[in-house]
């Protein structure tokens, strides 16, 4: 029997200006309860034994939600819109949007972050054929294309994955690691408007002040 949304145990592992800050809006918009654990990253907290035993990798986000561990940003977006659907932030499965839905949450961790990074590291990608995103240039027109369109990735519907990619995009931007281009810059301006964004880049700079005030 699913466990109403008030009644579930969910705990999130978090650290300030990271990528779980994305997590953390989007636990804002389901209206979740959750018990927050803060990670001082700076610290070498997620390196330590009780966090390595939630994710071996040391990485946030994470959750724990009545006893199943999801890691990886992608999941912990599919699995909490999907566990919330009272939000509405997640197209039901039969849902025509459903599919591009998924994709556009995949495509953010498995093409677009490692365009980045190999970007950011002046790392060669090797050829098109070889590599998992292809070619940096594709990736970046594929977005734009899409916000192009908007002004959400679904059209007119805000979901999920506006949230995830809304965040990482003013981020990106921020370090000029993708071009400056008006549906770039329109798409952010839309998202992070939202009252879940500011409310959250609120807690986030009152939260690394207290880690910072600590170490």
């Amino acid at each position: 029997m699913p466990v109403p949304d008030d009644k579930r145990k969910l705990v999130f592992f978090h650290s300030p200006n990271t990528r779980s800050t994305g997590v953390y809006i989007l636990l804002e918009e389901l209206g979740a309860s959750y018990d927050l654990r803060v990670l001082n990253m700076k610290a070498g907290e997620s390196r330590k034994p009780d966090y390595l035993a939630v994710n071996p990798l040391g990485k946030v986000p994470a959750i724990v939600d009545e006893g199943a561990l999801v890691t990886e940003q992608g999941a912990i977006f599919i699995y909490l819109a999907d566990h919330f659907p009272k939000a509405a932030l997640a197209p039901a499965i039969g849902d025509p949007l459903r599919g591009p839905y998924l994709r556009w949450l995949v495509f953010y961790g498995s093409c677009f972050e490692p365009a980045i990074t190999d970007r950011h590291m002046k790392r060669d990608p090797g050829s098109a054929s070889a590599s998992p995103y292809g070619d940096f240039d594709t990736v970046v027109e594929t977005i734009r294309a899409t916000l192009g369109q908007g002004p959400y990735l679904l059209g007119e519907r805000f979901t999920a994955a506006d949230i995830l990619w809304g965040t990482a995009l003013r981020w990106i931007t921020m370090f000029k690691l993708i071009p400056d281009l008006p549906e770039f810059r329109g798409y952010i301006a839309r998202v992070t408007a939202r009252p879940s964004f500011m409310k959250i880049e609120l807690k986030d700079k009152e939260l690394a002040a207290a880690l910072a005030s600590s170490v």
